[in-house]
């Protein structure tokens, strides 16, 4: 493959069973990409990727998502956060579902977080080779949404959700040297972000950090926009996008571990059903 392509994960919280899919659709034909920049979920399931432990992410996904320790309102009370950051990132990782950190970082590929700094509302991108204290915490940072999730202390920053400031990060993977990109989105081709309605919400939340609220109330702009821009290097033929074929009706605190297995299957079919494109695209 060329060194000059890159892969771009979305986000979406549990909407991201269906790149769960889509990547372990990767794995089996043997397409690792060189490059690799992921959100929140993103980034999560770029991890066992990279790890080449196919389905794993279908596992947590499906067996784990029910449980009160992964997401429930009583996590939310006792801890700050809708989900149980201590079971998902530390607990399932080294206990239930073990990840291969040896093999995530001997492999070659370059991997980046994408989390949004709180003080200044801007994007901060962490290398996985800079990582290795405590690369979980980046995975946090990264996952950590706003209003139902508390601030995460990493490396000198205080942080979000990397979607809140870089949903769908094309535009980095550009700029550090990819010509071609694939992007696997969680959305349908149809969908556009709303504007965000509770601002008044967001300022007294996060009063201390002004640049973080200009952040939040923009992001429906700049998740737009991306769109708009992804569908115009499609155009160029720079981008390759695998997207959900029609609206999805499941959410991204989706807990129904059926309807969350469907989409791990639409993801893979989906993919498989482009398969040769991208194939052809990553070679020309």
């Amino acid at each position: 493959m060329d060194s000059k392509i890159g892969l771009v994960l979305e986000g979406g919280g549990l909407r991201g069973v269906y790149t769960a899919g889509v990547l372990d659709y990767f794995m089996d034909e043997n397409i690792y990409f060189p490059y690799i920049i992921g959100v929140s979920m993103g980034a999560c399931n770029a991890a066992s990727y990279i790890s080449n432990q196919r389905g794993r992410n279908k596992i947590v996904y499906t067996e784990y998502v029910s449980d009160k320790r992964y997401l429930s309102y009583t996590s939310l009370l006792k801890t700050g956060s809708l989900f149980g950051m201590k079971f998902i990132f530390e607990d399932i990782p080294n206990k239930y579902v073990p990840f291969d950190y040896e093999q995530f970082y001997t492999s070659e590929q370059e991997f980046l977080i994408t989390a949004t700094d709180c003080e200044t509302g801007k994007s901060v991108y962490f290398n996985k080779k800079e990582c290795k204290d405590n690369i979980m915490q980046a995975f946090m940072a990264s996952s950590s949404l706003p209003f139902i999730s508390k601030i995460v202390d990493y490396k000198g920053h205080k942080l979000l959700d990397g979607g809140i400031s870089d949903s769908i990060p094309v535009r980095k993977a550009l700029e550090d040297g990819n010509e071609k990109i694939v992007v696997v989105l969680t959305r349908d081709a149809e969908y556009v972000k709303e504007q965000f309605r509770h601002k008044i919400l967001a300022a007294l939340r996060y009063r201390k950090y002004p640049e973080l609220v200009k952040a939040i109330i923009n992001r429906y702009k700049m998740y737009n926009e991306t769109t708009k821009y992804i569908k115009e290097l499609e155009k160029q033929g720079k981008a390759l996008v695998i997207r959900p074929t029609s609206s999805l009706n499941v959410s991204r605190f989706e807990r129904n571990m059926n309807e969350l297995a469907k989409l791990y299957e639409l993801g893979y079919k989906e993919a498989k059903e482009c398969g040769d494109e991208v194939r052809a695209f990553v070679k020309s």
